[in-house]
């Protein structure tokens, strides 16, 4: 969550909304607005991936299979900050979250303690970007406010800020919603500052657009593409080629967070 002003939307600063709980259906649910779902557990199963947009952030494990430090900008029901922590249990995790009242509700929702290789931080991720200059292997940008995406979290300024806080090869994972005004907008800056190394797997979230963009680490001399390099090339590619490919996404980040089970269950 965020209040900071850009002057190129035109969006005026939101007031924060407290964070509303309810159950139903064997479901906890956070919400900014009511019927507007930031977050959702299963009472029965609290690690598992219930909201489709949440399994296809997951799918940045294709890209970066081991990744040492995850940083995540919002924390909201901790359903990725919960995954990562069980199923990826060699990755140092650190989560920045603006609201003092969402991370007030992280007992409700099983987000582990602070420990040695998992922290929250009450900070604003625009802010605390910098500080974090080639650190990140992954950097998840889920960060939503009772008005969408905060302009902050989708300016020039803060993608060049994210491209630096990623170690080379580092990859950055942004959830975006299709029918923000400003999408296009953030789309073209994002791509920018990761000088087009962007793809997504087309349709594999709804509304919700996943995209991936990737550092390229830096050589002094010409060498073989990485593996995540090549990956984010030919994803771009079939997204262009076939965009039909959508059903076929949808079970990859199943997939994926299948996969990612049964080996954190061994």
């Amino acid at each position: 969550m965020s209040q900071s002003f850009d002057p190129a939307s035109g969006r005026a600063p939101v007031a924060p909304a407290a964070p509303v709980l309810s159950r139903r259906k064997g479901r906890l649910t956070l919400e900014f607005v009511p019927g507007e779902v930031q977050s959702q557990m299963d009472l029965a199963d609290p690690d598992r991936l219930v909201l489709a947009y949440a399994r296809a952030m997951m799918c940045f494990v294709l890209f970066k299979p081991r990744p040492a430090h995850i940083v995540m900008v919002g924390l909201g029901g901790g359903s990725l900050a919960k995954f990562c922590h069980r199923y990826l249990p060699a990755a140092r995790i650190t989560v920045l979250e603006l609201s003092a009242d969402v991370i007030a509700l992280r007992e409700h929702f099983a987000v582990p303690p602070d420990s040695a290789r998992f922290r929250v931080i009450h900070a604003d991720a625009a802010r605390h970007m910098p500080l974090l200059a080639g650190s990140a292997d992954v950097l998840l940008v889920d960060g939503f406010d009772a008005a969408g995406l905060p302009p902050a979290l989708g300016s020039a300024r803060f993608y060049a800020d994210c491209r630096r806080a990623l170690k080379p090869d580092g990859l950055l994972v942004a959830n975006m919603f299709s029918y923000d005004p400003h999408y296009g907008a953030m789309e073209h800056r994002l791509r920018q500052a990761f000088s087009d190394n962007v793809c997504q797997f087309r349709g594999i979230a709804g509304n919700n657009h996943i995209l991936f963009a990737l550092r390229p680490a830096a050589a002094a001399r010409p060498r073989p593409a990485s593996r995540a390099h090549r990956l984010v090339q030919r994803v771009a590619l079939c997204g262009a080629l076939w965009p039909g490919l959508a059903p076929l996404n949808r079970l990859l980040a199943h997939w994926v967070v299948a996969r990612l089970r049964r080996r954190g269950s061994r």
